[in-house]
């Protein structure tokens, strides 16, 4: 259901519309019948709802952004704590090792 939320999104945005409006007039859902997801709710104020070709037509950067997101979603898991970074403030050693952990992080995760 990401890749459709990422579509609805995108579609959301090129027509003048913020992500803000997903928050009571957009529902998605799947049906768990072999169908797929879809858009079960749409109320969007001065805006129809996306065709499914209007939707295939962001596919490509809907991909873009979901797996964008997951390398953001696995550095974060990886990354120091807070307090870890607050100690490293501190302390250079501890500084030094926050960075270089940070960068293998990066390199293990790379945007794409």
């Amino acid at each position: 259901m990401n890749n459709l939320f990422y579509k609805v999104k995108l579609y959301l945005e090129a027509n003048g519309k913020t992500e803000s409006e997903f928050d009571d007039n957009i529902s998605l859902q799947n049906d768990s019948d072999g169908n797929g997801d879809y858009i079960k709710t749409w109320n969007v104020d001065g805006l129809a709802q996306p065709t499914e070709e209007q939707l295939n037509a962001l596919e490509s950067e809907a991909d873009a952004v979901e797996a964008l997101n997951q390398v953001y979603a696995n550095r974060k898991a990886e990354y120091p704590s807070v307090q870890d970074l607050v100690v490293a403030l501190y302390d250079t050693d501890d500084k030094t090792a926050i960075d270089e952990k940070r960068a293998e992080i990066k390199l293990k995760y790379p945007k794409p």
